[in-house]
């Protein structure tokens, strides 16, 4: 390990966040709570995490004035979205701590690294083969049967960039959709529920996980979590294990999340991994000891991570831009929260809603998961009655 790696950073230092969505939003508001400056590298003035970071560089995340830029100004730096160019993290590196490392992101902002990767290293998930030929298509199609479902390698997010196809004949159609890029093909999977697991790794190489969390999915977006997952206690164990191992194998440095199918035989299989704070990890906000955004600051800059179980059980709901559609404008504020004074809302900062955009979460803490899910879930219906 180099000299910058071992270096531990103390507030007032300066963060920096490639990104500037919501992810980076609460990794700022998290550092700042601590004591940290943070700034972003965003595209534009007025993203989620601009609005609240103390400086903004405006550019692409692999413009190498901007990450110049960057590196002048922050000590650390780290990533909200895998989607950013891993040779620019390799550049930065060399003049400033940089996590998660280039080799994280590398392997999974594409499918078909990825996937080597859980080979690789025995981590059970689904059947899958490479697309990258018109031979390769047809091999896949042979070799998992039907359905499969067909995704780009890199780029696809929130059910973006993959197709389910049903029939040998739609399969040369799906791709010619897809843009004929690289994709992976994965057998499908009979599963009786969607679950995650939010790991931290310090740079000490101490980690923790999160209990497991319980997601929802509507239109292919995480719609809500409720944590601890109701799964029982060997597959509880199971799956922290597993996220530890990925954790682990990939030498990761900061927060990770991998998300699983459970079958109805109570196996896990690893559907994927995000180098980065989760959707599903919001409700640590409110229901950890240490909140996910407070675990990426500390790995960041060296200092011991924090506790991570619960306070208490939660459930956390996505206010999508369809929430605004539904009610015909600004969504009743007063009379969700009249209804139930203990709703937390988090709203990013976005100015125009849409159908599936992220435009905030509520979050409930209760005694009983089934309740939290249940208090959420009607918080938000009272945002459009």
């Amino acid at each position: 390990m180099n000299a910058i790696a071992e270096k531990v950073l103390t507030p007032p230092a300066t963060l920096a966040v490639i990104g500037s969505g919501q992810l980076g939003r609460m990794f700022v508001q998290a550092a700042q709570r601590m004591g940290y400056r943070a700034g972003v590298l965003s595209t534009t003035e007025d993203a989620p995490a601009a609005q609240v970071a103390n400086w903004t560089v405006i550019g692409p995340p692999d413009q190498l004035s901007a990450l110049r830029m960057v590196s002048e100004r922050a000590e650390a730096i780290t990533v909200e979205f895998e989607n950013v160019s891993a040779p620019a993290l390799r550049w930065l590196a060399k003049r400033r701590t940089v996590r998660p490392g280039w080799s994280t992101v590398w392997t999974s902002q594409n499918r078909l690294r990825e996937k080597a990767f859980l080979t690789r290293f025995g981590i059970p998930h689904a059947p899958w083969r490479p697309v990258r030929t018109v031979e390769e298509l047809e091999s896949a199609g042979r070799a998992l049967g039907l359905p499969l479902i067909l995704k780009t390698a890199s780029s696809g997010y929130d059910g973006k960039g993959q197709v389910l196809v049903h029939e040998a004949g739609d399969l040369p159609t799906a791709w010619v959709g897809l843009g004929n890029v690289p994709c992976v093909a994965e057998g499908w999977v009979e599963f009786a529920a969607e679950v995650s697991v939010v790991v931290a790794r310090g740079a000490d190489g101490q980690s923790v996980a999160y209990p497991v969390g319980l997601n929802q999915h509507e239109r292919h977006i995480l719609d809500t979590t409720v944590m601890p997952a109701p799964v029982g206690p060997i597959v509880t164990q199971d799956a922290r294990t597993t996220a530890l191992a990925v954790a682990q194998a990939l030498g990761t440095v900061g927060v990770l999340c991998v998300e699983f199918f459970l079958r109805r035989d109570g196996t896990l299989l690893v559907n994927e991994i995000a180098p980065r704070p989760h959707n599903s990890g919001h409700l640590t906000i409110e229901a950890a000891v240490t909140s996910q955004f407070e675990q990426q600051v500390r790995a960041l800059c060296g200092l011991p991570l924090g506790r991570e179980e619960l306070t208490c059980p939660a459930a956390m709901a996505n206010l999508l831009g369809d929430v605004w559609l539904a009610a015909g404008g600004e969504p009743r504020w007063e009379a969700a929260l009249r209804g139930d004074p203990g709703v937390k809302v988090h709203l990013y900062g976005k100015r125009k809603p849409a159908p599936g955009r992220k435009m905030g979460h509520l979050t409930v803490v209760d005694p009983d998961p089934g309740a939290a899910l249940a208090r959420v879930r009607a918080a938000r219906e009272a945002l459009i009655r």
